[in-house]
């Protein structure tokens, strides 16, 4: 089917670099002009380009994996983050300076990064999407109109934002306060900064009002507040927002925890030990673990091959799907009936809106640190203790309630309505 520039089209731009660029991208899959392109991989890319992407991602994957090395591993991963490091946030002060890194990716762009994308998405004169700042910059270096770049952590690199950010036509589009304002530190001008929260699929948040959410979180606050400590606090905010009004409502449900594994396939052991630690009450049926592979057959076949030597067949679950949209759509199945999710603080940070706590594995780079700490600034986030006394904490912390007070937290705290706010946008610049 043809598509008008004015039917509420745009071109919807990612990246394959991990789950966060296109798990961006997702919720507009619907939107997109013919398909959401992929700016390293698509067909219409050239050789040149592809090379560039995948040496690119090849050598993220590789540190990211290699942290957990000794020595020379993460000497190396020490030595990548120095070069994604992030400026301390306070005090205020101008960061529009470009860094090395920003003027070497000029210079990439100029030698002719994404030319080929550029040039394809040229005609028709439709929104751009991006959900990465390469695409962004390229399409704003080659003299594209209504450029939108959706910002994927809640702080960033000055890299991601033009060496001259005064004349860049770029608009950001901003999933936290945090990630706003050091926006403006960078030199963009607070007009093509906008506050919208990030993307979340419609099938995990609803209508506007977030009415899956509501429905979720209902659901899922019996199961946080086994004692009734956070209900009997607030029971009448309850029964306003969610319509609980009574605090021993059944659970539907053994206690669900899903523990994900990124993009690069790391922290893939995390998962085995939250199993060896709660094996006791998996076999009593009092929990249930989801262990996501992604999109990754090794981390599938590990999960499989060590679960089998725990003599585990019941209370835990492999999730796998052969393609990111397919992981994404069984993860939107699996999220909603998820009591805690367990995660590092990748994008998947604020997937907290859904009124979902969030257990954090060590974060990987300095993004994923302010992640974290931003997690915890709205009062979502509890990171990872120690594993061998997993059976303690965990159950301590559920039978106070707090569980369940940080997905309360969470659900009021960080914005769901991203995905809505930014269609006006780009239905408006149709």
């Amino acid at each position: 089917m043809t598509t008008s520039p004015t039917d509420g089209t745009a071109w919807i731009v990612s990246v394959d670099m991990g789950y966060g660029h296109q798990r961006a991208a997702y919720p507009f899959r619907d939107m997109a002009h013919e398909r959401i392109i992929t700016a390293n991989n698509d067909q219409i890319i050239s050789p040149r380009e592809r090379r560039y992407w995948e040496n690119a991602r090849g050598f993220y994957e590789g540190i990211s994996r290699l942290k957990n090395l000794p020595l020379v591993g993460r000497r190396l991963f020490n030595l990548y983050d120095r070069l994604q490091s992030i400026s301390p946030f306070f005090p205020f002060k101008d960061l529009s300076k470009p860094t090395l890194a920003a003027l070497f990716l000029r210079r990439k762009i100029r030698k002719g990064l994404c030319a080929s994308l550029v040039e394809y998405i040229r005609q028709p004169a439709l929104p751009v999407l991006t959900t990465h700042f390469i695409p962004a910059l390229a399409a704003d270096y080659f003299g594209l109109d209504n450029i939108f770049c959706v910002v994927t952590d809640t702080d960033i690199n000055r890299v991601w934002v033009a060496v001259q950010p005064q004349k860049s036509k770029i608009v950001y589009l901003a999933p936290s306060r945090h990630a706003q304002t050091r926006l403006r530190q960078y030199g963009v001008p607070p007009e093509r900064i906008v506050m919208t929260g990030f993307p979340l699929p419609d099938e995990l948040t609803g209508d506007r009002e977030g009415s899956i959410i509501k429905h979720d979180l209902g659901a899922r606050l019996p199961q946080l507040d086994p004692k009734g400590a956070f209900a009997a606090k607030y029971l009448p905010i309850l029964a306003a927002t969610l319509g609980i009004d009574n605090v021993d409502l059944p659970v539907s449900r053994p206690l669900t925890i899903t523990y994900m594994v990124g993009g690069a396939g790391a922290q893939r052991e995390i998962g085995i030990g939250i199993v060896k630690a709660l094996r006791e009450r998996l076999r009593r049926q009092e929990v249930r673990i989801n262990l996501v592979a992604g999109i990754r057959m090794e981390v599938c076949n590990y999960f499989r091959s060590e679960l089998a030597g725990l003599g585990l067949d019941d209370g835990v679950e492999i999730v796998y799907a052969p393609g990111k949209f397919k992981y994404f759509a069984r993860m939107d199945d699996v999220l909603r009936v998820t009591d805690i999710l367990w995660t590092k603080p990748s994008e998947l940070t604020f997937y907290a809106a859904l009124g979902l706590p969030i257990i954090t594995s060590p974060p990987v780079g300095a993004h994923e640190k302010e992640n974290q700490r931003w997690l915890q600034h709205v009062g979502a986030g509890f990171p990872q203790e120690n594993l061998d006394y997993l059976n303690e904490w965990l159950f301590y912390i559920l039978d106070s309630g707090k569980f369940a007070e940080a997905a309360w937290d969470g659900h009021m705290n960080a914005p769901f309505q991203g995905t809505w706010h930014i269609r006006d946008i780009l239905r408006g610049h149709s």
